[in-house]
């Protein structure tokens, strides 16, 4: 994770940047999760939320939303921006605890999952599956591999769902790029959807 800390300090932010330029779709993404629920919305994790710019989505379509990021820093600018009403942990997604967390009816990922190792990746699938409530959803989003790796680390689709056993994955999106800017609109960044097993 010592990498992941100093994108922060360097600025360097990707996962920030797709949220300015994929907002919208985001935004339909998460309604539909929404609306689909017959109880309504609500617990919601956001995995790896860094400085919050996407948990207040969550809370303001109705969900209980947690984030949860293994950097300090991030974690009190999240507090700092708000909105009240969100709890922001700080945690390592790797290493989830059900018995601090609790468990979630829907997960979030923005460019947390893309950022770790294969040995990580199955890490925290491991703890979403462990904190999961029968029939929750997953969300995450991944940039595909590309000539620009070293750069842009890209993720297959067998790599994302090898990360999740026991999750039926219901769709895959592409993910706008319109705004994003290069590498980045060029590595054909993908919405994947997954449901957990109601038995």
């Amino acid at each position: 994770m010592t990498k992941y800390r100093w994108m922060y300090r360097l600025g360097f932010t990707p996962w920030e940047r797709y949220g300015a330029a994929g907002g919208a779709q985001l935004g339909v993404l998460l309604d539909r999760e929404a609306a689909g629920r017959p109880n309504g919305p609500g617990r919601a994790l956001d995995v790896g939320c860094g400085r919050g710019q996407f948990t207040p989505e969550l809370a303001r379509r109705g969900w209980e939303a947690v984030g949860v990021d293994i950097v300090p820093e991030a974690i009190e600018a999240a507090r700092r921006k708000g909105p009240a009403g969100i709890t922001y942990v700080v945690g390592d997604v790797t290493d989830l605890d059900p018995a601090g967390l609790g468990t979630f009816d829907l997960f979030l990922d923005i460019g947390c999952f893309q950022g770790l190792d294969t040995g990580q990746r199955a890490a925290e699938g491991r703890g979403v599956t462990a904190l999961a409530t029968p029939g929750a959803t997953l969300l995450l989003l991944a940039f595909g591999p590309s000539r620009y790796q070293r750069l842009v680390e890209g993720v297959a689709r067998a790599e994302v769902e090898a990360a999740f056993p026991g999750w039926e994955l219901l769709e895959v999106e592409d993910a706008d790029t319109a705004g994003l800017g290069w590498p980045m609109n060029r590595t054909s960044p993908k919405w994947y959807r997954f449901r957990r097993a109601a038995g």
